[in-house]
């Protein structure tokens, strides 16, 4: 695990993120839970561990400026990602991790009690069955679904003064053409990663509009 803590730290560096030795342990020790339990749960195609920790982890941080709490959902989280890794770095947010994948959802809440995060809630559900009591800040999803599918099932969630992140990978210009509504659309480096990675920003009257 040495070497994936020297990526996280040059990663984290790179990405102008503080990070606290306790962040750094935390999410080694996700790490090794993925590792753990994916033989039996298929949580990632990727099994290489120094693969995972720029592929999943640095990915899931490369987000984080653009986080806006108290409340985040983390729509389709699967291992839990973007959600643990920004819950270790944000730990005055309260995040909500969803996913329909019982399998998946029981790994995370293991993930969250090892974890001892206080600030995460794990819920099975479909995304267009789930009325929270609270709508929420931030709706975020990675590789979920295309635009369109993420603006229909999600904007129930979503506050009046609320925002939805789409993590992707190429700037989806089709996509962002089908739905015709203003947003904004950031370029993301993940450290370690060739691949182009972008978030669509959306706002919740941008989505009422549409």
């Amino acid at each position: 695990m040495e070497s994936c803590a020297v990526i996280l730290e040059s990663g984290l560096d790179a990405l102008n993120i503080a990070w606290t030795e306790e962040q750094i342990g935390r999410l080694l020790a996700f790490l090794r839970l993925i590792e753990k339990w994916n033989k039996a749960y298929n949580l990632t195609a990727i099994r290489d561990r120094e693969d995972m920790t720029r592929l999943h982890l640095l990915d899931s941080l490369a987000v984080l400026p653009h986080i806006k709490g108290p409340r985040v959902i983390d729509i389709g989280t699967g291992a839990g990602l973007p959600g643990i890794p920004l819950a270790i770095f944000l730990p005055e947010i309260q995040f909500t991790l969803l996913d329909s994948n019982a399998k998946k959802t029981r790994f995370v809440q293991q993930a969250v009690l090892e974890l001892k995060l206080n600030n995460v809630e794990v819920r099975h559900s479909r995304v267009e069955a789930f009325q929270p009591e609270q709508k929420f800040d931030t709706v975020i999803t990675r590789a979920f679904a295309a635009l369109p599918a993420i603006m229909q099932t999600t904007a129930h969630l979503l506050g009046e003064q609320g925002v939805l992140l789409a993590m992707k990978g190429q700037n989806p210009r089709d996509e962002l053409a089908e739905v015709k509504v203003k947003s904004s659309v950031i370029a993301l480096k993940t450290p370690g990663v060739e691949a182009e990675r972008c978030v669509v920003i959306i706002q919740k009257d941008a989505i009422s509009v549409g």
